[in-house]
């Protein structure tokens, strides 16, 4: 994996310095250090927020990268979910709270167009990709659907950028046409999407004929997996502990280590946000996260122990 996609595991206390209501259901939060300044990021990036009581979300940073004073995060009121949404909305500002990274395992990776593709909440990784599109003078459309007008977050920020957005919103104006927008391969353009599960379903459907390695995606969810053979055990020789550890076939790698009393962080525990990434010194991985690309799957160098198995009797982690 690239310098710019490994795990940091810094935290850091911010406080709760904007609440503003974007959207229907949807606010952002603008955080600023108790002391010292944040660490630096790149467009695609996201931060944990340590919500209290073992609850952790993942949150794409969706401010400016040239703003080094503060991060800025924006989350859907979802009442379906785990909570987690619910507890980001009840903050107030002047709370203080404790946040973890930023990490990025969703990189704007250069090239001389780009085709941004988002669906509800998704446009947040997108905002400051295009910003730094903008600012280097490379070509981009975006092209954003939301339930209706009211739904879609930042329309006041991307106006600015004139008719490169579309936005779409499906009351009025029906779903994203992908068949228009995909439809023509282009060699020399990257595709970034990140929204719901269909959108992204969609997307890999219609770039299935688009030069490798073109499309580029984040998940807010885990992917379904495809039905295959039941689990089996497997050993996990922990090196830097000095430990081997026996993984049932009806419990994760991740606790596994935990049960071990091995120290490893976990977030999302669906293969999404890259917190549990461990290093893989022997042994194959299968790779079952949301994470890795095929290429850095297939380079079976690291692996999310919170969803991963073995697919070797034995595997050696630097932990």
């Amino acid at each position: 994996m690239t310098q710019e996609t490994l795990v940091s595991e810094l935290e850091s206390d911010v406080v709760v310095a904007e609440v503003k209501t974007v959207a229907t259901d949807v606010v952002a939060l603008t955080l600023t250090p108790v002391e010292g300044t944040l660490p630096d990021w790149t467009p695609g990036a996201h931060i944990d927020l340590l919500l209290g009581e073992g609850l952790v979300r993942q949150y794409s940073l969706c401010g400016s990268v040239a703003d080094p004073s503060s991060y800025q995060v924006a989350v859907l009121l979802t009442p379906d979910t785990r909570g987690g949404s619910k507890a980001v909305h009840e903050l107030a500002q002047g709370q203080r709270l404790r946040i973890r990274g930023p990490r990025n395992h969703f990189p704007l990776v250069a090239s001389t167009h780009y085709v941004f593709i988002a669906g509800g909440i998704g446009i947040t990784p997108m905002l400051p990709m295009i910003e730094k599109a903008e600012a280097k003078g490379i070509a981009w459309e975006l092209h954003y659907g939301g339930r209706s007008l009211e739904s879609m977050a930042f329309r006041d920020r991307l106006a600015a950028y004139g008719d490169r957005v579309h936005l779409v919103p499906q009351d009025t104006d029906g779903i994203l046409d992908l068949a228009a927008i995909l439809g023509s391969p282009r060699g020399g353009t990257l595709v970034y999407t990140c929204g719901p599960e269909p959108l992204l379903a969609a997307v890999e459907e219609r770039c299935q004929s688009w030069p490798p390695h073109s499309l580029h995606l984040e998940r807010f969810a885990a992917k379904a997996r495809e039905g295959g053979e039941e689990d089996t055990a497997f050993e996990i020789v922990l090196q830097r502990s000095g430990k081997t550890i026996t993984v049932g076939p009806d419990e994760t790698a991740f606790d596994a280590m935990r049960a071990a009393g091995v120290q490893v962080l976990g977030s999302c525990l669906e293969g999404i946000c890259g917190t549990c990434e461990q290093i893989v010194l022997e042994g194959e991985v299968d790779h079952r996260d949301s994470v890795l690309d095929e290429d850095e799957q297939a380079e079976n160098d690291c692996m999310m122990v919170c969803v991963s198995r073995a697919k070797s009797p034995r595997l050696v982690v630097d932990a």
